[in-house]
């Protein structure tokens, strides 16, 4: 019996473990996509950083050298320019705070979780431009059903 509550509180404990990780993932699932796409470019992926952040390959190997992923590594390099704080500050915080997310880093940045800019980050990123593709409206005028 004793055994058998230990198992349900562990398998409660794993659950919400595994709930809270998928929610969170929710907010940024552009970074899987990002990933793939960096992974299997990583030339045209350092060009991308170097060209977006006006950085060299000194900082661009700074940054790929203390991160994980690539999308974290846009992620540190994005949050940095928001903040207007040095990389290396952002790669310190980034990793003391590993696990608590992306809006626990936004916050102690000085960059609120709920602000426009964020929202903006959750959504996508900049490095590559088809990221939005398909979505929102189109932007030619006088274009339809009747015309042509």
């Amino acid at each position: 019996m004793r055994r058998q509550r230990m198992m349900v509180i562990f398998s409660v404990m794993c659950l919400i473990v595994l709930s809270t990780a998928a929610v969170a993932a929710g907010d940024f699932d552009w970074t899987g996509d990002f990933n793939i796409r960096a992974e299997a470019d990583p030339s045209g992926f350092r060009a991308r950083l170097a060209a977006r952040f006006k950085i060299g390959n000194t900082e661009i190997n700074a940054v790929l050298s203390n991160i994980e992923r690539p999308a974290d590594a846009y992620m540190v390099l994005r949050l940095g320019e928001m903040s207007a704080k040095p990389t290396d500050y952002v790669i310190k915080q980034y990793k003391s705070g590993k696990g608590k997310g992306w809006g626990a880093l936004a916050q102690s940045l000085g960059i609120k979780p709920g602000s426009k800019e964020f929202h903006d980050l959750k959504r996508g990123n900049d490095l590559y431009d088809d990221h939005n593709k398909g979505k929102g409206k189109s932007k030619a005028k006088g274009q339809g059903k009747g015309r042509g």
